[in-house]
């Protein structure tokens, strides 16, 4: 069954469903600059900002890790059901997609990613980890209660909606691929824009920093065996030495980004691993080393891929030893639309004051959403939680991680107002092409 057949047949299903209950409640294209401090005050209300916080605590407390996200997942679809939201289960294994709105075109996605780390979580507090080994140590936590808390609010404001929202709750970003599985699930082909944003200990809290164009590095991991002949450490001219070799690899990797790559084109490429040996006089068989590469365009991470292959097997050889070479994962760069990110601008500009609307260079950190915007208009954004009265947080992936949550209505009306101004204000341009999806119901 196609996107919009599936989606308008959930829609019918769920049509004695509730109703939204604010009586002042309703938007126009007159009042669209409104909708954001409109949806802001929403947000802050005691009872929807004690129950988001008790939804993140809820998940922060049993984190679980890419694509075992089976209770988080039942949390989430327990959740919509209470609000009266259709949804589709399982997609990508332990992912939700819910619908909020018309069930037609236009449709725009917000995404949050539903996935913990593999480590220990270092914070005494009453809600810390149950699970042994394993924490919500990048916000994902929070960023599942808001997009919950948006879809109340959606759900509150439907009859308002010019079009449909797509809740996308998403397994596996930190490894696994989990948007390209959504993606190849087929749930977001008839959708014309997504939005995503994280959480960021590092900026003020009731900020927001993005950019068009490149915001995160593409890339990906590379891992080489190099190997040799072992012997004795203090005969090795009997031996052929693969951790010299894997020296000289190294270093030579090191020139790719200061001697290959355009001053003015960010690269990275990075040894984190290396392993070989096991004892002070043997010389091993075999060593192996692995790493990332990132960089800001398909060009300059092709091009990286394939030197770090030549310059390995090369310099290998050079030391008489063979190496191969393994690429296990590779992601694009997180790439802004122009459209969309000026959309956002104005929207959160209205809701939060335009100066606090920050742009921010880029940064070749990476985010698998950027796989949605290889397919569909994407724009993807940080939300600043620093609060200097609370004290320093901890950067993302630290143990000590957390979360300040004076953030979750701000996260949750913006994703409100960013999918309900699109609704209303990309009408025209979708209403063009309407004829073409009437055919397929």
């Amino acid at each position: 069954m196609g996107f919009i057949k599936w989606v308008f047949f959930i829609f019918a299903l769920c049509a004695s469903g509730s109703t939204p209950i604010l009586s002042d409640s309703s938007f126009n294209s007159n009042g669209l600059s409104r909708i954001p401090s409109k949806l802001l005050n929403f947000a802050k209300k005691p009872e929807l900002f004690d129950w988001m916080v008790g939804i993140r605590r809820k998940i922060h407390e049993n984190p679980e890790l890419g694509y075992e996200e089976f209770e988080t997942s039942k949390l989430i679809r327990a959740e919509l059901d209470k609000m009266g939201i259709s949804y589709r289960y399982p997609v990508a294994i332990t992912g939700v997609i819910g619908f909020v709105g018309t069930g037609k075109p236009p449709f725009v996605a917000l995404r949050a990613d539903m996935d913990a780390l593999a480590m220990q979580e270092m914070v005494e507090w009453e809600h810390k980890s149950k699970i042994p080994g394993k924490m919500h140590a990048c916000g994902h936590d929070a960023h599942v209660a808001m997009l919950l808390g948006a879809a109340k609010i959606l759900k509150e404001h439907q009859k308002d909606l010019q079009g449909t929202v797509v809740l996308v709750f998403q397994p596996a970003e930190e490894e696994g691929g989990g948007a390209e599985r959504i993606l190849e699930a087929g749930m977001l082909e008839n959708v014309d824009a997504i939005f995503g944003m994280h959480v960021e200990p590092s900026l003020p809290v009731g900020e927001v920093f993005t950019r068009p164009g490149p915001l995160l590095a593409g890339g990906g991991y590379f891992e080489a065996v190099i190997s040799g002949k072992g012997g004795h450490a203090a005969i090795p001219h009997h031996s052929v030495d693969p951790i010299l070799a894997a020296s000289n690899v190294i270093v030579s990797l090191q020139h790719l980004v200061s001697r290959e790559a355009d001053p003015l084109d960010s690269q990275v490429v990075t040894v984190a691993k290396f392993q070989g040996g096991g004892a002070f006089n043997v010389i091993p068989d075999s060593v192996t080393i692995g790493g990332t590469y990132r960089a800001f365009s398909k060009e300059s991470i092709t091009q990286l891929k394939q030197r770090i292959e030549e310059v390995i097997t090369g310099q290998a050889a050079v030391q008489k030893c063979n190496a191969t070479v393994n690429f296990p994962e590779s992601f694009p760069p997180t790439i802004n639309s122009e459209a969309l990110h000026e959309h956002f601008h104005k929207v959160a500009g209205e809701m939060l004051g335009i100066h606090r609307v920050k742009d921010m260079q880029p940064y070749l950190g990476s985010e698998d959403f950027a796989f949605y915007q290889e397919a569909i208009p994407g724009c993807y954004f940080f939300l600043g939680m620093k609060n200097e009265t609370l004290g320093r947080l901890e950067s993302e992936h630290s143990p000590y991680f957390q979360i300040n949550e004076d953030i979750l209505p701000f996260g949750a009306a913006l994703h409100a107002s960013l999918a309900t101004s699109y609704l209303f204000e990309f009408q025209p341009e979708v209403h063009l092409q309407e004829g073409k999806y009437d055919d397929e119901f």
